[in-house]
């Protein structure tokens, strides 16, 4: 189980870090989109709207299986609790700023892509 979490934890690590490149100047520390942003639906952004948020989340989950301490799992529910909210708040800003917003949200999942039947 320990093997499993450590490479959650790492794949978590590289889809966060790779996300931030992928962004450049949509980055910001704010939970509102930048004047010049532009919506991304490639790279992550095809199989989640938070991949930062993902990327940690796993990297969070991971450690925490990793260390078989329950602890940290209870740090990882509150995180997930809290990207929840904070996402939630996010694309409010989102769908006033793209039009499209509302059709990308159909399309993928919040943190996990999004299972088709």
């Amino acid at each position: 189980m320990a093997t499993l979490g450590m490479g959650i934890a790492i794949i978590g690590l590289i889809i966060a870090v790779l996300t931030v490149f992928e962004l450049k100047t949509n980055l910001s520390v704010f939970p509102t989109p930048t004047e010049k942003a532009v919506l991304l639906t490639h790279g992550f952004f095809r199989f989640s709207r938070h991949p930062i948020y993902t990327g940690i989340l796993m990297f969070v989950f991971g450690y925490a299986l990793n260390s078989y301490s329950t602890y940290k799992l209870l740090i990882g529910v509150f995180l997930l609790i809290w990207f929840y909210l904070k996402s939630i708040y996010e694309e409010e800003q989102l769908s006033e700023k793209f039009k499209e917003y509302k059709a990308y949200q159909e399309k993928v999942g919040r943190f996990l892509p999004k299972i088709n039947s």
